[in-house]
């Protein structure tokens, strides 16, 4: 891969977090910065799961920085698990560490599962974000809330696999028709044949349906090829 790989300590609210910064080519501009937020932490879900890793490869292969971290009470992040309130503000404190490493440059907030639903709630609010990314949002869980899409009207792509047992095409459908007009036009949907909650066996078609749209969204970049 094209990345200089940086293990990180960022400074959150509920002491270190544990982080992976994954950075370009001096000779790349950096046009956008990327957190990409893992999977439920009292599900083994750390900053490498595979549906993690993949979309910060994604975004590498396009240039842009992109941190990995682990939430509070992961691996070796300080705290303790706090039912999402807690993890949004690891996300804040994730972004804080990306706007003093990339001063000026945009932010983008990526998350998979657990981790799209409080990294887009807290994109959504912050003014540094500008684009979100949603894979494999369990909406059919009651316990996490994603009803603040509906109104949130920054440009986004949600990937979702068709067989997803969390949120199949049906429900996700349903679930899309709740939001309002001017936040319905600023999503992009995907929809993964056959794919399940984890994108088995279909995480390069999840891939290239990220790196599409970042592409049409940005057709004036320079964009390099992938260099795995």
């Amino acid at each position: 891969m094209g990345a200089r790989h940086k293990e990180v300590t960022i400074r959150g609210p509920a002491g270190r977090l544990e982080g992976l910064l994954w950075v370009p080519e001096p000779s790349q501009e950096n046009h956008l910065a990327a957190v990409v937020c893992h999977p439920h932490p009292l599900y083994q879900g750390t900053m490498h799961n595979k549906v993690v890793y993949q979309t910060a490869k994604a975004l590498d292969s396009l240039g842009i920085p992109v941190l990995r971290f682990n939430f509070r009470g992961v691996g070796a992040s300080e705290g303790g698990y706090d039912r999402g309130h807690g993890e949004e503000d690891d996300v804040r404190a994730a972004l804080d560490y990306l706007e003093a490493q990339f001063p000026g440059v945009p932010l983008l907030a990526a998350g998979f599962s657990f981790g799209a639903w409080v990294g887009l709630r807290r994109g959504c609010s912050d003014s540094r974000v500008v684009e979100l990314i949603g894979l494999g949002l369990p909406t059919d869980d009651r316990k996490l809330a994603f009803n603040y899409l509906s109104i949130c009207t920054k440009p986004k792509l949600l990937i979702q696999g068709e067989n997803d047992q969390y949120a199949g095409r049906s429900h996700f459908e349903s679930f899309i028709q709740t939001f309002d007009r001017e936040a319905a036009a600023a999503t992009r949907v995907v929809f993964i044949p056959a794919a399940d909650h984890f994108f088995t066996g279909h995480l390069d078609e999840m891939a290239d349906a990220l790196r599409r749209w970042i592409a049409a969204r940005h057709p004036d970049w320079k964009l390099l090829p992938s260099q795995d």
